[in-house]
């Protein structure tokens, strides 16, 4: 059994008889106090899909939960069901739409490094890549003469998702995003 101080991001541990995947870690040493740390983990409820607050001491013990990530591929989508596919035996998994609505912003058929988490022989989630690659479908004109550095636009995503782009970039061009802070990272290498 890990204490919560050895737990790392996208871990699956059980607390409180439910699944859940630690989505963010924030460690906070409060002043005066004997013991040491505080760990506030942001979690997500793999049933529910609901977001869970708990704060753990170092050294509480905690389970973690049984779960396989299979690679996987986005395939297509059926009514509110999004089908991926497994890399290496070609099982579907169907998750529905409102339980990965988040991360489908970042999701198209080219994008590579996908996982699909599963529980008890059922897909509950997906793992995303730490960065995909998309196309800009709307964005004001570029301007000519803007460095890299000058201010951001907003561009739309050909999967919806916005983010803000340097004014040098246009519609049409195809960059690489940070998945996790939903950040601009730099125009993806054209192959």
């Amino acid at each position: 059994m890990p204490k919560a101080s050895d737990i790392k991001k996208n871990a699956a541990i059980e607390h409180n008889g439910k699944v859940l995947i630690v989505r963010d870690i924030a460690r906070s040493v409060p002043q005066g106090r004997a013991g040491g740390s505080l760990y506030r983990m942001r979690l997500y409820d793999v049933v529910t899909g609901g977001k869970v607050d708990e704060t753990f001491k170092a050294d509480d013990m905690l389970n973690f939960a049984d779960l396989s990530r299979r690679p996987s591929m986005f395939s297509y989508i059926d009514g509110d069901e999004y089908v991926f596919m497994d890399n290496e035996d070609y099982t579907p998994y169907n998750l529905n739409k409102e339980s990965i609505a988040d991360e489908v912003l970042f999701i198209n058929e080219e994008t590579q490094g996908i996982s699909v988490i599963i529980v008890d022989d059922s897909p509950v989630a997906i793992d995303l890549p730490p960065s995909v690659e998309l196309v800009i479908t709307e964005t004001d004109p570029s301007i000519k003469g803007a460095s890299a550095s000058a201010r951001t636009k907003p561009a739309t995503l050909s999967t919806g998702l916005t983010v803000q782009v340097p004014e040098h970039i246009s519609t049409g061009d195809k960059i690489k995003v940070n998945t996790e802070e939903r950040k601009f990272m730099g125009r993806a290498d054209s192959k």
